[in-house]
């Protein structure tokens, strides 16, 4: 017999007129954590230099990124068509709509400026802020699997979960919960414990992109492709085809001879 999701309310705290929502709630814990590993790592014996306003200047500049280049990623990536016939329709945040791969690449060019204005070499911000961004996506797919949203294909494990939001009391995978594990949890220990030594410039990073990519393309096979979208070439999802470039660089920076 399958598994029913919990529909949990989707206000965390309500204080009269003032309600936190689970997601927003779930954003507050992951910029939190961020904050927290980036003075540890500025302990660390290779990142000392750094002082702890460094990392809450990334942040601020990272919260940029991700939410420009999420929602410019989505509207791009996701529903082109739609947008360049409706193009005010791409400024409703409100009604949902991020792309994680266009969230990176908006944290991307934030770390490029960043490294311009403190004079230092791009590959030295990432491999700074790498392991800060794993347990920060599992707290994002934790708030996906609170909502209800972003559900997996219908299975017949003992596992799967019925999530009434899909409209079709069918068993499915729990694959926001695989998500959290996989590219949050698990990626974020690898990453913490491999950046804990001092490595050539951009191996960490490389770690990050080849980690997250391979995690991402594997939880595709168990989530439901969008259904404005659907399956694209070779039966891979859009999700899959975004993340093969993130395979391939991290491969390239892991292998590359570095100083």
């Amino acid at each position: 017999m399958a598994l029913m999701h919990p529909q949990f309310d989707p206000i965390a705290i309500s204080l009269g007129p003032i309600a936190v929502h689970w997601y927003g709630l779930m954003y507050l814990l992951a910029f939190a954590q961020f904050l927290l590993l980036g003075k540890l790592r500025t302990q660390q014996a290779h990142y000392q230099h750094l002082s702890y306003k460094y990392i809450e200047d990334l942040l601020f500049a990272g919260v940029i990124g991700v939410i420009l280049g999420g929602r410019l990623g989505y509207v791009i990536f996701y529903m082109p068509a739609h947008y360049l016939s409706h193009p005010l329709d791409a400024l409703k945040v409100w009604e949902g709509g991020m792309s994680f791969h266009g969230g990176f690449l908006g944290v991307l060019v934030a770390m490029l400026w960043a490294a311009k204005r403190n004079k230092q070499r791009f590959f030295e911000v990432t491999d700074l802020i790498a392991p800060l961004i794993p347990f920060g996506l599992a707290f994002g797919r934790l708030g996906n699997f609170i909502n209800g949203e972003l559900w997996g294909r219908p299975t017949d494990v003992s596992w799967g979960m019925i999530f009434p939001q899909a409209g079709d009391m069918l068993a499915r995978h729990p694959s926001q919960l695989y998500q959290f594990m996989g590219e949050g949890m698990i990626l974020g220990v690898v990453l913490w414990w491999y950046a804990s030594k001092a490595r050539g410039i951009g191996q960490v990073s490389g770690l990050f992109l080849l980690g997250y990519g391979t995690f991402r393309f594997l939880a595709e096979f168990a989530r439901e492709p969008d259904s404005f979208l659907g399956l694209l070439s070779l039966g891979l999802s859009m999700g899959q085809w975004l993340s093969l470039p993130m395979i391939a660089f991290g491969i390239y920076l892991l292998s590359r001879k570095t100083q």
